[in-house]
């Protein structure tokens, strides 16, 4: 009798143990990819299990009744959860500076966030560079204080479809507006409101010499992630760029969220599942060297 109540205790402890331990283990982002839903298919066989479509492309007021429901019907199907949405406002709808027109741009916000609850959107990325470029001799404060105020009410739409827009930071190639995950957290955290987040696109901190020390400012806010190389924009793994500090940061911050592939590919049905298992490899060092300190 004794033996036995010695093992049954050996037993409740081992268990309690190894379920101590694995409540321990970190829990890292998913990594998706940005790519066409046409490339479901590939996406999913080289492990990826979201993707990230365009507005433009599946969104847009600009696209018909027949086609967005067209296009619905293979979403709903697809192998990636398709969750997510960049490219969100064209270029010719100005969001930031002296040409805004507040009601073009709410109502064009209203028509894609209706068609974002049909298709089960969740998060669509606020890029859009040039409609957010402002004049060279625009007062930078003042426009920060009216983009703010848009924003807000961006928010507000967004909410009643129980969608999220979230900032991306931009390198300064590409807008003069908000060119660093420090200045997109600032927007943020002014505009104070839980339907606008943040989204770090890494590969544009990196193009601006941005430290990850921005992320952690970032707690709080940061909800998704875009990655590829400095170096024209490709792929990870092609010139072997080291995302860890980056990651690393994400994991001191509690970062559970996406990170999306937004990069150029020379040969999809080779680099997919190559670029996967690179960055999947640095994810689980930063994470798990994270969480031995």
């Amino acid at each position: 009798m004794k033996t036995q109540l010695v093992l049954v205790f050996s037993l409740l402890i081992g268990s309690f143990l190894q379920s101590n331990a694995q409540s321990r283990e970190p829990v890292l982002p998913v990594i998706g990819i940005a790519t066409s839903f046409e490339n479901d298919s590939l996406a999913a066989a080289s492990g990826f299990t979201c993707l990230e479509e365009t507005v433009k492309k599946i969104l847009s007021p600009a696209v018909s009744d027949l086609q967005f429901n067209a296009q619905l019907q293979i979403i709903r199907h697809a192998r990636c959860k398709i969750q997510t949405c960049n490219v969100f406002i064209p270029g010719y709808i100005k969001i930031a500076g002296k040409e805004v027109n507040e009601a073009r741009v709410l109502g064009y916000v209203d028509s894609v966030m209706q068609r974002a609850k049909i298709a089960g959107i969740r998060l669509i990325v606020l890029g859009s560079g040039e409609a957010r470029k402002i004049s060279a001799d625009a007062d930078k404060a003042v426009v920060v204080k009216q983009f703010v105020l848009l924003a807000r009410k961006m928010a507000t739409i967004a909410a009643r479809y129980d969608c999220i827009i979230a900032m991306e930071n931009l390198n300064s190639s590409e807008t003069n507006f908000v060119n660093t995950l420090a200045e997109g957290n600032e927007i943020v955290t002014a505009v104070n409101h839980p339907n606008f987040r943040l989204t770090a696109d890494i590969y544009h901190m990196l193009k601006e010499n941005e430290s990850p020390a921005s992320i952690e400012k970032a707690k709080g806010n940061l909800v998704h992630c875009h990655i590829a190389e400095r170096e024209t924009r490709t792929a990870p793994g092609v010139t072997g760029q080291d995302f860890r500090p980056y990651f690393a940061a994400l994991r001191k911050i509690g970062f559970h969220g996406r990170i999306m592939m937004e990069c150029r590919w020379d040969d999809p049905a080779k680099q997919y599942k190559q670029a996967f298992d690179y960055l999947q490899g640095q994810l689980n060092e930063a994470y798990q060297a994270t969480n031995n300190k």
